[in-house]
């Protein structure tokens, strides 16, 4: 359940980056009132984080449905027709009269992107399923979406065993932690990148990891798991035991980062889904997050599960989940 969008992707070549002492906060650049050249541009439909772990889990042979809205436009046919293509159930998708569907534009420039970003304010509404869901994957909404979330922990109250993934998106972590506060109670496991937990704590750039896990878990998810760039991601359990997993040892350089902490996110809850532990569960997210890197966008990378096995199985180097 989340938002659904056209990523197009502007390859630049003419800006430039700075960043603080640390570079922790670097910003792009590029000349003020002029016309910048870029190489090519990309568009890429269908994705957005609850999209992309929709096809991930697909992909993997698990069957998964998208709740999500579209316009009455040109993208919104193209969305959904890439949803049926990759297997994806469409019956819980709306289509909206007089609404846009969301289209975002991704500057690209060496290995980092920034995207702009705009969500259309639909007219949300929680679906009747068919089913008990295994899982709900949650993710990212619009920012009139509150009310989208308190209506969901209602329908979760008739599905007491089915599991909930919560991986908040930009409004979501723009609205606070009190005002979400019980969609984190309710989480089985959740996930974000470093820079994300320290904006949903109110804590300044460069807290210990350790004591971000531990309070993410405060505000309720059973599993809380951070992601950390080229360091992987770390993770704490109910018990509160806490575990490293690293980047998959890929000899190759990423091409293009978007939708690696999707792929990692996603691919954990299907591997979770499919009765792995938490450490083999990570494994296989950071597999499926590699080879993300290795194409534009968020789901041409996106691995079956025999490749994905074969990749986990016969690693490149020592892959190895440790205690920390």
């Amino acid at each position: 359940m989340g938002d659904i969008v056209t990523d197009d992707f502007l390859r630049l070549k003419d800006a430039s980056v700075h960043c603080n002492i640390n570079n922790e906060e670097c910003e792009i650049c590029m000349r003020w009132g002029d016309k910048i050249p870029y190489e090519f541009h990309q568009i890429v439909p269908a994705v957005g984080n609850a999209s992309n772990a929709a096809v991930a889990a697909a992909r993997l042979g698990i069957p998964s449905a998208l709740r999500a809205y579209v316009g009455r436009d040109a993208h919104g046919a193209q969305c959904l027709e890439v949803l049926h293509n990759e297997g994806v159930d469409t019956e819980y998708m709306v289509t909206q009269d007089g609404k846009f569907t969301n289209y975002h534009y991704v500057l690209w420039y060496e290995s980092q992107r920034t995207i702009l970003v705009k969500h259309e304010k639909f007219d949300y509404s929680v679906p009747t399923l068919a089913a008990a869901p295994q899982w709900v994957y949650l993710s990212s909404l619009g920012e009139n979406s509150l009310p989208y979330h308190n209506a969901l922990l209602e329908l979760l109250k008739k599905y007491p065993e089915a599991k909930l993934a919560f991986q908040p998106g930009t409004f979501q972590i723009k609205m606070g932690k009190e005002a979400l506060a019980a969609v984190y109670a309710r989480a089985d496991i959740f996930f974000c990148n470093k820079e994300e937990a320290e904006k949903i704590l109110g804590l300044p750039a460069g807290q210990d990891i350790k004591n971000l896990l531990n309070s993410i878990r405060a505000l309720g998810p059973r599993t809380a798991v951070i992601t950390d760039d080229k360091r992987g991601c770390y993770a704490m359990d109910e018990s509160g035991a806490a575990i490293h997993c690293p980047r998959y040892p890929d000899t190759r350089a990423p091409y293009e980062i978007t939708g690696a902490g999707d792929a990692l996110a996603s691919t954990t809850v299907a591997a979770l889904s499919l009765g792995k532990d938490l450490s083999e569960a990570l494994r296989s997210g950071s597999v499926n997050a590699s080879a993300v890197l290795q194409k534009i966008g968020a789901q041409e990378g996106l691995l079956g599960r025999e490749q994905l096995e074969k990749n986990l199985a016969s690693p490149p180097s020592p892959f190895v989940v440790e205690p920390f």
